[in-house]
């Protein structure tokens, strides 16, 4: 494949509405990773790793934290609707804009259908009488309606969304500290014997750290979408590079510390796989009625994952169709800055993976979500290739547009790099990660292949 020409290091204002606010983006930012993944997920990762967790949590967060600031650094110098899709091909030529674009826009569109599901079988939990199925009917029809309205809208419903999920962490953090010092009624100090029992800090050895980052790591999915948004600010560069600032570090401490009050509080030994290890650490401190409030905090956090994903996909394959990669109907955009036909298009191929996930959950649907399992790393591969190849160009062409800059460049955006790298082969290593890596990797071929053959079919062209 051959690489594209240059062109500029920033496009042409795009039609989209500039409705989101500074808040938006900052909280945005911050609620993005708040899901499902950290309040039931991180249960498997403990385990999997006892105390180790905590470590676990560390490396796989350093690894979201150093691929933020590239994509912060790269968005904040040439802000775009397409973000990391449209720093591909700048770097690296169509071929990779493409490929990275369309499989993020697959990841998210798949991911729907987990969050909607998810969401539905809560909803079905409190009012059983209402099938599961319309629940995600009622759902979809609502976040497509939020997002065919105008950008502000989107934004002040997320930023409410992110602002509950973080409240609740800040209070689990605080409640799991008043614990651990002994200052809640019928409560005692807590020694480090959680720690250090229970077969001691690393039980599993380094190798339960390991597996706990593999079971960790793609929680931190999501944070992409912030650079997504970022275009459709007053001041996009600006806005961005906030963002990510505030977000990756408080992200860190939020997920780090809530690991630390769990195995603090209780025994590693006692969080079951699949069970919040929140609740568990709720109900042990006193907390009345633990699991009723986290299934409000996971049903909240699963309609917020799935607002941010409808918006990110239909931005996306907007950025694509600006760029001829995806069809030109979907450029239409309605008077309030909206790309209407783009956020049907996602919520379509979104309600069509609902259906498959309701019908065939074991079979088809578990293929695809095989086949988008291990892409974010695939993506965040690309972000850093890209990083390295455009932060040399944005020095010498605009050396200004550097407001955000990777720390120790270039040398950490290697260490990232070796990072995804090695999560990958581990995932090759592990039986039960391995066909996720397979299934992606097939799809990222036929992905590639896609991409050559439109690339052979416009040398071709350009030869007649």
């Amino acid at each position: 494949m051959h690489d594209a020409p240059p062109g500029p290091l920033v496009t042409e204002a795009e039609p989209l509405s500039h409705g989101l606010k500074q808040r938006h983006l900052t909280m945005l930012g911050l609620g993005g990773v708040i899901g499902a993944g950290l309040f039931v997920g991180s249960g498997a990762g403990i385990a999997l790793a006892g105390p180790g967790i905590v470590v676990s949590y560390l490396l796989a967060g350093a690894l979201a934290m150093l691929v933020m600031r590239m994509l912060g650094e790269m968005s904040a110098a040439t802000p775009a609707s397409g973000a990391f899709s449209v720093h591909a091909e700048r770097a690296l030529g169509r071929w990779a804009g493409f490929t990275v674009g369309w499989l993020y826009w697959f990841l998210l569109v798949v991911v729907l259908a987990v969050e909607a599901t998810g969401a539905a079988t809560i909803a079905n939990g409190w009012v059983p009488g209402v099938p599961q199925w319309t629940w995600v009917l009622i759902f979809m029809v609502v976040f497509t309606a939020a997002n065919l309205a105008a950008v502000r809208n989107f934004g002040e419903l997320e930023f409410w969304f992110a602002a509950l999920k973080v409240g609740a962490i800040v209070l689990f953090l605080v409640l799991g500290a008043l614990a651990v010092f002994g200052l809640l009624p019928a409560t005692e100090p807590v020694d480090l014997a959680r720690l250090t029992g229970e077969g001691g800090f690393l039980p599993n050895g380094w190798e339960g750290v390991v597996a706990g980052v593999l079971a960790v790591v793609f929680a931190f999915g999501g944070l992409e979408v912030v650079t997504i948004a970022a275009a459709e600010s007053d001041d996009p560069a600006r806005a961005v590079g906030r963002a990510v600032r505030s977000a990756v570090w408080r992200i860190l401490l939020f997920y780090v510390g809530s690991m630390l009050v769990i195995v603090t509080v209780l025994p590693w030994t006692a969080v079951q796989p699949g069970e919040s290890p929140y609740v568990a650490v709720l109900g042990a401190i006193g907390v009345p009625g633990a699991g009723q409030i986290m299934n409000i905090v996971v049903f909240v956090a699963l309609l917020s994952a799935l607002n941010a994903n409808l918006y990110g996909s239909s931005r996306m394959v907007f950025s694509l169709a600006e760029r001829g990669e995806a069809p030109a109907g979907l450029l239409r955009v309605s008077g309030g800055g909206v790309p209407r036909r783009a956020v049907f298009a996602s919520v379509a191929f979104g309600f069509v993976s609902v259906l498959l996930n309701l019908k065939w959950p074991d079979t088809v649907f578990l293929h695809m979500l095989n086949a988008v399992g291990a892409v974010l790393l695939f993506v965040w591969g690309l972000i850093a290739v890209s990083e390295l190849r455009l932060r040399r160009r944005i020095e010498r062409e605009a050396p200004e547009r550097l407001t955000l800059r990777m720390w120790c460049f270039p040398w950490l955006t290697w260490v990232a790099l070796a990072g995804i790298v090695a999560v990958l082969v581990l995932m090759l290593g592990d039986r039960t990660a391995r066909p996720q890596v397979l299934w992606s990797a097939a799809a990222t071929a036929l992905v590639l292949l896609v991409a050559g053959l439109r690339e052979l079919r416009d040398i071709r062209a350009s030869r007649v």
